[in-house]
């Protein structure tokens, strides 16, 4: 069927003014005009945290500029490609538009959910924690292939990643693992994938062969930085020293580096030791420690606000995917109800469709509830 150009072309530039819509570009230009003048004080690294704070948002602000600039150059270009090769009945051409038409569209819906992360802590770096749930070795063993799923998008991306905490099971698998995504947005993008998630397989770890259901939990909280005002107070925190497990470097088992963090009040434990020293692995705690109690003093907030609007309806299931081996190939979305029959390419880090069709979803859910 021959590409309907001046339809896929209308639709294009549709979206992109709702994106300016969202984007406001002469507000942005203001904003970067502001940060271009902090950012030529001749005493600006005097103060270094705030010399960071006024680079690194000049710097997503342009980013954030240049992404619709160039959205919109690449629509006119395909226009004009589109136009040169009908004009000439080109074949070779058409067929060339036809694929920058593709990978436009695509970019162009991952530039449009990305204005749709406009939530409080959505530009946020994000931390991750994979725990295994029911289902014994079957379910250490999952909590490793989603900790491989999420650190293969991030690569795909060009993400970086730290990875902070892991405890191995006895085994095989992980009981728990703590890593960050270090790029601006990762936890807006990222939050839609906490949850409970479950696989359905013939276990590997069964001699029998028999189908095993298992559970792991993801848990996305927002990195903290340094202007949060979190304060904890040294007296409501226990903390622990001991040795490193697992896979390591030299001496990371050999030394008491490893930390664990209890909150008392909430109970929040976090245990870090990935880090070479005692020291780092402790800052390394307290910084994911505050990150949670943060979202965890803001989830409180808002139940306050529902509860008094009368509306404490969940948001969430206790399953929110399903990852189905037999009988059967499949990996769906509970919420959304996205899916694909290709669980092999999921695990490889292949997730890019459930984080978008996620985000569509949690802005309607928000809707809905306001």
């Amino acid at each position: 069927m021959a590409v309907d150009f001046m339809q896929e072309l209308k639709d294009l530039r549709a979206t992109m003014d709702s994106v300016r819509g969202v984007t406001d570009l002469d507000a942005l230009a203001a904003t970067i005009a502001d940060l271009e003048q902090q950012a030529s004080a001749p005493d600006l690294w005097d103060d270094p945290d705030k010399a960071q704070q006024v680079t690194s948002a000049l710097s997503r602000a342009n980013s954030e500029r240049d992404r619709v600039v160039t959205m919109d150059q690449r629509i006119e270009d395909l226009e004009t490609l589109v136009e040169m090769g009908q004009e000439e009945n080109d074949t070779a051409t058409l067929e060339e538009a036809e694929r920058d038409l593709a990978k436009l569209k695509k970019d162009v819906g991952e530039l449009e959910v990305r204005t749709l992360l406009s939530g409080e802590y959505d530009e946020r770096e994000a931390v991750v924690t994979i725990r295994s749930g029911a289902g014994g070795v079957d379910a250490a063993d999952f909590a490793e292939m989603l900790m491989r799923m999420y650190l293969r998008w991030a690569e795909r991306h060009g993400y970086p990643t730290k990875v902070m905490d892991t405890s191995y099971a006895e085994e095989a698998g992980l009981k728990s693992a703590t890593f960050e995504v270090n790029v601006p947005y990762a936890f807006g993008h990222l939050s839609v994938e906490g949850g409970t998630h479950r696989l359905v397989r013939i276990s590997p770890f069964d001699n029998q062969g028999r189908r095993q259901t298992s559970f792991a939990a993801v848990e996305v909280i927002p990195l903290i930085e340094s202007d949060d005002s979190i304060e904890i107070p040294e007296n409501e925190l226990k903390i622990d020293v001991f040795r490193s497990s697992g896979p390591g470097g030299q001496s990371v088992n050999t030394t008491d580096s490893a930390v664990r963090m209890t909150h008392l009040p909430t109970g929040i434990v976090v245990s870090m030791q990935n880090e070479k020293s005692q020291i780092q692995n402790r800052a390394a705690a307290l910084r994911v420690l505050q990150s949670r109690l943060l979202l965890q003093r803001k989830a409180e907030e808002a139940a306050v606000k529902k509860e008094m609007a009368g509306d404490v309806k969940a948001s969430w299931g206790d399953q929110m995917r399903s990852y189905v081996l037999n009988p059967y190939q499949m990996v769906k979305d509970l919420r959304t109800e996205f899916e694909t029959g290709n669980p092999a390419a999921v695990f490889d880090g292949d997730i890019d469709g459930f984080i978008e069709a996620g985000i569509r979803w949690q802005i309607g859910q928000k809707r809905a509830e306001a």
